[in-house]
């Protein structure tokens, strides 16, 4: 684990700097199109922790939290800080803050890159559900598409899809992925938890 960088709470100045780390963790993942020019604020009660190095927020991690279930909502680690134990320090601070609302499990989705997948398990996930993410790039077949009179046909469009219908997907357009839900089941509160992972 490097000791370059610290594990805290989410600050209000650290806006800019969040949305930097989020956008150039995605940047080579499946999620790259996933920009967000503002840091979401949350309906619920929610944990949200970053690593920190110098002034700059090198790792992210919100979960928001709905009655005995809590979402990571994001997870990300600046590429040049990858494969330090950032991802799971984070995911300690956040599983012990976790513990005052009783979250009895902690659920999250992800794609098909494969580092993240074996993250998940590795950090004691299990893949519970998964469907697809299928998106429509102006080089796909718009054949099936409507738009209201004055539209031109669509360019682009995202849609959800039952794995059932992968195979023939996949021959139709170019961005199809299996997103992937993976749960976390807390038998004791996340606090009390061993650091062992």
């Amino acid at each position: 684990m490097c000791a370059s960088y610290v594990i805290r709470e989410y600050q209000d100045r650290d806006a800019d700097s969040w949305l930097r780390c989020r956008l150039l963790s995605f940047f080579h993942t499946n999620y790259y199109d996933d920009v967000v020019t503002e840091r979401p604020a949350y309906a619920h009660p929610s944990a949200r922790h970053v690593a920190a190095a110098d002034k700059s927020v090198v790792g992210i991690l919100d979960a928001q939290v709905d009655g005995a279930n809590a979402t990571i909502e994001v997870l990300a680690v600046h590429p040049d800080h990858a494969r330090r134990g950032i991802a799971t320090a984070l995911l300690r601070k956040t599983e012990a803050a976790l513990a005052r609302y009783a979250v009895s499990t902690l659920d999250a989705w992800t794609r098909e890159d494969v580092p993240a997948n074996q993250w998940y398990q590795r950090a004691g996930f299990v893949e519970n559900f998964s469907y697809l993410h299928v998106h429509k790039v102006d080089a796909d077949d718009a054949t099936g598409f409507e738009t209201p009179p004055g539209l031109s046909r669509p360019l682009t469009a995202f849609m959800h899809a039952s794995r059932d219908h992968e195979a023939s997907l996949r021959q139709r357009f170019r961005r199809v992925y299996v997103c992937r839900r993976y749960v976390k089941t807390f038998n004791a509160p996340p606090d009390s938890m061993s650091d062992g992972a």
